[in-house]
């Protein structure tokens, strides 16, 4: 009987978290977000120039859920640009930061066809087209968000030296609610600092993503603590009992890492960096209650990559 009623509670748990991530998924950009910035690192126009790939069947684009972290960035003085095609030694050659966010295969474009496996986004020649640029002197922000996105960047992680889940980090009993880490799941780092007092970040608000292990020499942001689990289900949103999971305890979320010349950030999550709204209209990102310091988040991030923050 006891068996039995933990069972029952178990998938009613799962139901609603299924729920909760089904309309975590049906999003779109926050079009009246005030994306102002009142004392631009760059005159406008004048900045390091930001391409975000457009190129591999991203879920995150300009012309869609992350123009406001590209007004955020425009407004900051960075020029910001779309970028199609391949990754080469010749297309890299002119980007100054490279933003990779929610790319996929193309088995997995479609939002019904979210299943495993999630094969990599990325040729073996455009990964090593990118690891070269990095080392010459690039700036690379990889952002993995939940499945099938974590999936679809593991090759290319894991030649940066990281391990990525493929599923969805959460803490179960809290039914897929944004998560605020501040405290010891800060730890100290110059993107939390920034370059002054008033650049300085104390909490940094989640909306469900993945979870990975660092190298040896990269250095945490963002750390997780007990509770929190990677559910990883073999098609996307269809979650139950016998949904395998396990805990990631002491994994990160955000981590950054110096390579040869260059500089890599990695993100496990795309929400915090951009504004959108639920199809219900509940606000997600900067714009969230709870998220007020996510903008400046993203700005330091940008300067870090940008050179203006030191590298540890």
């Amino acid at each position: 009987m006891i068996r039995g009623c933990l069972r029952r509670a178990l998938l009613c748990l799962l139901a609603a978290l299924t729920v909760s991530l089904t309309a975590h998924a049906q999003q779109r950009p926050a079009e009246a977000y005030d994306a102002s910035v009142e004392t631009p690192a760059f005159p406008v126009g004048e900045g390091p120039l930001i391409y975000l790939d457009h190129g591999h069947h991203n879920f995150h684009r300009l012309d869609g859920r992350f123009a406001p972290f590209a007004a955020v960035a425009r407004n900051d003085g960075f020029r910001v640009e779309g970028f199609e095609g391949t990754f080469s030694r010749e297309s890299l050659a002119s980007i100054d930061i490279l933003v990779i966010a929610n790319a996929v295969s193309e088995t997995n474009t479609d939002e019904n066809n979210w299943v495993l496996p999630n094969p990599s986004a990325f040729t073996d020649q455009e990964i090593e087209a990118l690891l070269e640029w990095v080392k010459c002197g690039g700036s690379l922000l990889l952002i993995a968000d939940h499945m099938p996105f974590d999936g679809a960047a593991s090759r290319l992680a894991e030649q940066l030296g990281f391990e990525f889940t493929n599923g969805y980090v959460l803490i179960p009993e809290r039914r897929g609610a944004p998560d605020s880490h501040s405290g010891s799941r800060l730890r100290k780092h110059p993107i939390l600092e920034g370059r002054n007092d008033t650049e300085r970040v104390d909490t940094v608000m989640t909306f469900i993503g993945s979870a990975f292990r660092l190298p040896a020499d990269a250095d945490p942001i963002i750390v997780l603590d007990g509770g929190f689990e990677s559910l990883e289900p073999a098609v996307a949103w269809q979650l139950d009992e016998t949904t395998p999971s396990y805990p990631v305890d002491g994994w990160s979320i955000a981590a950054t890492r110096p390579y040869g010349r260059g500089r890599i950030a990695i993100y496990a999550e795309a929400g915090m960096l951009t504004a959108q709204l639920h199809s219900d209209g509940r606000p997600m990102g900067f714009n969230a209650e709870g998220a007020e310091q996510n903008t400046q988040f993203v700005r330091n991030t940008l300067h870090w990559l940008a050179g203006l923050l030191p590298i540890r």
